[in-house]
């Protein structure tokens, strides 16, 4: 079975071998190509040394030296190289304290999490698969390689890494690899938020965010995401509907969980997902009156970035279709006639007042502006210079 790779992995590969070394892609570019997915990216693995490989290459970065690491760079891209290598004791359920440089290639593929990622590949070998990888490809199964209750023990991620292959390549998981997972789900506390986020966001993602049931099963909502008390079937109904972007899937998420702003910060989110989906959850059951004064003061308070993302929401969660027409249809046109939504567009300024009425810089100032705005969203019509001092000074003739 031949696999096509890009022509500067191949050239990396050359490179090794007749220097005289091994040199195979590995992991995850094997599994997707072997899928017919295309990988995000092509490591490589390989008997040389650190020093010696980058002696072999002009341009070359110590990204993970330490864990024999080197990255290649080839015009503006960069490959992550790999020696050989056999973890030593993990300490943290992440990370060995060291790692031992191998000149066996098996020793390096038995280290790996799972069978679909422990393949390797050259032009010359064709691909090496020393755990059934591709059985369990055919099969469509995720399996721990060797010992499953080692695997999450040495890397307890792997629980959560073993629910997103399965959510994204909707595959089941084997069952001693669920037993394990089951058993050791509590080691998930010892992983940063943020690694937790990355996977958690790749299985909401997927094709299957459904999965989360399956993590409920498996108790690991209890340890990752505890507000997911219930394996709601509205809520999985609601997410399959969804799109797939973040923010649309975490506000279906937590239109059902609650508490937003506090889970996001949890999970260390940064500020604009955490105002962005908080603000969608807080307005995903709005019922606006849909004239377009009423929906410009939706733009103004929501913002009109995030109205289409507002729209997906409320179609996910399966509320009124006509309506949710309507309201898009009414957006659009406020759109399409650059009515003013924000006091940028609004045709004075601070300076054309502070000239107009002879006014120092300060609160009176906004004040003005902010009087203006609210009655340019009633009426766009207004939003001409002229218009809007004439207004100002009709307003201030009649509070004198």
């Amino acid at each position: 079975m031949k696999i096509v790779m890009p022509s500067k992995v191949t050239q990396i590969i050359h490179t090794l071998q007749n220097a005289g070394y091994e040199a195979y892609a590995v992991g995850g570019c094997v599994r997707d190509s072997l899928l017919g997915r295309e990988p995000d990216d092509w490591d490589i693995t390989t008997n040389a040394y650190p020093e010696q490989i980058k002696g072999l290459f002009r341009r070359t970065v110590d990204t993970g030296i330490k864990h024999g690491t080197v990255t290649v760079m080839l015009g503006k891209e960069g490959f992550e190289i790999t020696t050989y290598r056999i973890d030593g004791v993990y300490e943290d359920n992440r990370h060995p304290k060291e790692v031992t440089f191998t000149a066996s290639l098996a020793e390096d593929l038995k280290r790996r999490d799972f069978t679909i990622n422990a393949m390797a590949y050259n032009d010359e070998a064709g691909i090496v698969d020393l755990f059934d990888g591709l059985s369990d490809i055919n099969a469509k199964v995720i399996r721990a390689v060797g010992d499953p209750k080692e695997r999450f023990t040495e890397d307890a991620l792997r629980i959560l890494r073993a629910l997103r292959f399965s959510a994204q390549l909707d595959y089941s998981i084997d069952a001693e690899t669920r037993k394990a997972i089951a058993a050791l789900k509590d080691n998930l506390r010892q992983i940063s938020k943020e690694r937790i986020r990355e996977e958690l966001k790749k299985l909401l993602l997927s094709d299957h965010p459904d999965k989360l049931r399956e993590m409920k099963e498996l108790g690991i909502t209890d340890v990752v995401l505890p507000e997911y008390n219930t394996a709601d079937q509205e809520l999985i109904a609601s997410l399959l509907r969804s799109e797939k972007n973040l923010y649309v899937r975490l506000s279906v998420l937590l239109y059902y969980l609650g508490d937003p702003e506090g889970i996001l910060r949890g999970l260390k989110y940064d500020n604009e997902t955490i105002k962005t989906v908080s603000t969608l959850v807080a307005h995903a059951d709005d019922e606006t009156d849909l004239s377009p004064e009423a929906v410009r003061r939706d733009i103004v308070r929501i913002g009109f970035k995030r109205m289409p993302l507002l729209f997906l929401v409320k179609r996910a969660l399966s509320q009124n279709g006509e309506y949710i027409d309507n309201y898009e249809t009414v957006f659009e046109k406020i759109l399409s006639d650059a009515d003013c939504i924000s006091l940028k567009d609004l045709k004075v300024t601070g300076d054309d007042l502070m000239q107009e009425f002879h006014l120092s810089p300060g609160k009176e100032i906004g004040e003005k502006l902010q009087f203006l705005f609210d009655r340019v969203l009633e009426d766009p019509s207004l939003n001409e210079r002229e218009k809007l001092l004439k207004l100002l000074h009709q307003e201030q003739e009649e509070h004198t």
